[in-house]
């Protein structure tokens, strides 16, 4: 007679959190800085056991295991509980592998949990490990944080650029013009009729003519070439706060609204420091600051180059930033620096690039993570030149200002 044994159930911290969901919870240490103690690593890998600890302190912050298991695991994760959490961690991170949204280096591998089978051996560099996000991570959390940030501006759907300029269309506004041979067909019935009546009086039948018919304007929308200018120079970390994750999540959530709502515009990534280079909008979650300078000039001007080579009816410049220039490129190809207060050489190279960029029809959309006085008024002095918009914002709002300044288009300046 065939037996049947019932044991108890146990709830794991992880029943009911599906991949996505863990993904989203964890999204600032998958986009930070990387930046510590002062030293830039390049290439910014990431440690299995950094992941494996930030996926621990979440379920404790999200109340999902209690405070003493995450203190006993930080102390000994090999001692009773604290193991079985190392366990249910660890496969958890095994299934981001298999699911595609992270992937490892695996000869860098140490003694992980992922190979129950193969040989034990010792290795003096503990938690050698490292993984990097694939482009379906960060295609959904660029998702992701796009629907926090719209969700925090009150917007149930998105909407259109805004300009003021009209086209014959589908979408009906009050503006009515005669029709013209190319137009479309976008009758306005009413004005039509009344057309016709005004000209020949009430009566039947209505003997409509050419001169009488109206079509209704639709609002025109342009398309947009983008660039997002981050400052990665060293004080995006400094002064106790991190500046520079905000501003990649930002980047991760406009890629995605334009990719996905705006597929005629384009949007490019510039970073700049001691110099200036355009990165892959794909390899962005794992861009860093480093120990560098403030070359803004360097920037707009790879910026202005490649928005030239695009072909779109509005060009503009997003500059995130938080210092003041402190480099500029010389025609030598070198490097002058000077950390030390606003030079006027730098201010001077700046501010020509700066002209520049008007006279070719791009706007500079600048948004200050600072408000020293100085600083303050080199960003209104570049929003006098190229008659752009400055944003003096936070780390808190810098997203909504940004979604705001992009969906709406309109001409003003937030102080």
């Amino acid at each position: 007679m065939p037996v049947t044994k019932f044991t108890k159930w146990v709830k794991s911290p992880l029943d009911g959190l599906s991949m996505e969901e863990l993904l989203d919870q964890i999204s600032e240490f998958l986009l930070q800085s990387g930046f510590n103690d002062g030293y830039f690593d390049d290439g910014n890998p990431r440690s299995i056991d950094a992941l494996r600890q930030a996926i621990i302190e979440k379920l404790a912050e999200m109340g999902r295991i209690p405070q003493s298991l995450l203190e006993q695991w930080l102390n000994d994760p090999t001692d009773g509980d604290a193991q079985k959490l190392s366990d249910l961690i660890d496969e958890a991170i095994r299934r981001l592998i298999e699911e595609g949204w992270i992937h490892t280096d695996q000869s860098q591998e140490g003694p992980s949990a992922f190979d129950k089978s193969g040989e034990g051996f010792e290795d003096d560099s503990a938690g050698s490990a490292r993984f990097e996000l694939t482009g379906k991570s960060v295609d959904f959390l660029g998702f992701r944080l796009l629907r926090h940030l719209l969700g925090s501006l009150g917007r149930s759907s998105f909407g259109r650029h805004e300009t003021a300029h009209f086209a014959t269309g589908v979408e009906a506004y009050q503006q009515t013009k005669d029709y013209e041979f190319g137009d479309t067909l976008n009758l306005d019935i009413s004005s039509t009729l009344l057309s016709a009546v005004a000209r020949e009086g009430l009566g039947t039948p209505i003997n409509l003519e050419y001169s009488d018919l109206k079509v209704r304007q639709a609002e025109y929308e342009s398309s947009c070439s983008t660039v997002l200018l981050l400052d990665t120079s060293h004080s995006m970390i400094l002064y106790g706060e991190d500046r520079f994750t905000p501003a990649k999540r930002v980047a991760l959530a406009l890629s995605h609204l334009i990719r996905t709502q705006y597929p005629g515009d384009s949007l490019r990534l510039v970073l700049f420091h001691d110099s200036a280079e355009e990165v892959p909008m794909k390899e962005l979650a794992r861009v860093v600051v480093g120990p560098y300078h403030t070359n803004t000039c360097e920037g707009l001007r790879l910026a202005r180059r490649l928005l030239m080579a695009d072909k779109k009816d509005m060009r503009q410049i997003i500059m995130i930033t938080d210092g003041k220039p402190s480099a500029i490129t010389l025609p030598n190809g070198r490097i002058y620096k000077n950390a030390f207060g606003l030079d006027p050489m730098i201010l001077e190279e700046t501010y020509k690039e700066v002209a520049i960029c008007r006279r070719s029809g791009i706007m500079i959309n600048t948004f200050m993570l600072a408000s020293d006085h100085h600083l303050v008024d080199f960003v209104k002095r570049v929003t006098e030149i190229c008659r752009g918009k400055a944003y003096f914002t936070t780390t808190v709002n810098l997203g909504q200002y940004i979604l705001m300044d992009y969906l709406k288009k309109k001409v003003e300046t937030i102080h």
